[in-house]
């Protein structure tokens, strides 16, 4: 097992953590339960996380990749792309190229880089027609992995985040259930024992009427407002910092 000194992780909310209640009113997240676990063996182990929800890929390429150059860590988390995916005329293949250049600057610091496809959107009716897209963009990172030497975190394979129970009431975040079961496929990945991420939910009963009356909730409460924030050309992360803009140790 190879031991890390130091992560900083990169993207938007899924890396910040929404919507996994942590301490003083942040989130927690993936990020930070794999830099706690990480921390465990080494005291002196140092984390940043400079994620902050709402961002496209090229401003964590203008903004978070040469802060994370900068620090020169054993270990760079890279996630994104998944909100450029979702607006129109957004081509994968030219984002792919995006990340490819960002994950070059990356591995020359002699950092090991992780990368993630996203879940199957099939399940999920804001992505279901967009479907083809986002393979086409996850069949490109599988590549740049491939080329440049960097660990996967294969989200699409499993099978646990397909089952609602693993995400938020907003349909686009996971919870904290889904938070944990990103953070031990992570940590499997990198080879450091932890919980199991093949999780198999009990079987449950759908009642058709609640289903409906739950659809008609979430389009009120979530989709409205996400729609209008693309018409206005604004971002919920619009005006917040990272949480950890510092190479710090654990628990500072």
């Amino acid at each position: 097992m190879k031991r890390y000194g130091s992560f900083v992780a990169l993207g938007d909310s899924f890396t910040e953590g929404l919507n996994d209640p942590g301490s003083n009113g942040r989130y927690r997240g993936w990020a930070d339960r794999v830099a706690e676990r990480l921390a465990a063996d080494d005291p002196a182990f140092r984390y940043a996380n400079l994620a902050v929800r709402g961002k496209l890929l090229a401003q964590i390429v203008a903004e978070q990749v040469p802060a994370a150059v900068e620090m020169a860590p054993d270990l760079v988390s890279l996630c994104a792309g998944g909100n450029d995916l979702l607006r129109p005329g957004c081509d994968p293949d030219v984002l792919a190229k995006s990340l490819a250049r960002a994950v070059r600057g990356l591995r020359a610091t002699g950092a090991d880089v992780l990368l993630f496809t996203g879940v199957d959107p099939r399940d999920t009716p804001l992505m279901r027609r967009l479907r083809g897209r986002f393979a086409i963009f996850y069949l490109h990172v599988r590549s740049i992995a491939d080329l440049y030497g960097c660990r996967l975190v294969d989200q699409w394979s499993m099978q646990g985040l397909r089952d609602w129970r693993a995400w938020s009431e907003d349909r686009l975040h996971m919870n904290e259930d889904g938070h944990r079961l990103v953070a031990a496929r992570v940590l499997d990945v990198l080879g450091v024992p932890f919980d199991d991420w093949h999780q198999v939910w009990p079987d449950r009963t759908v009642d058709p009427r609640a289903k409906r009356r739950e659809d008609a909730q979430w389009i009120r409460e979530h989709l409205v407002p996400w729609v209008a924030r693309r018409l206005r050309g604004t971002s919920s992360g619009d005006g917040l910092a990272p949480k950890r803009p510092d190479l710090s140790p654990w628990g500072v």
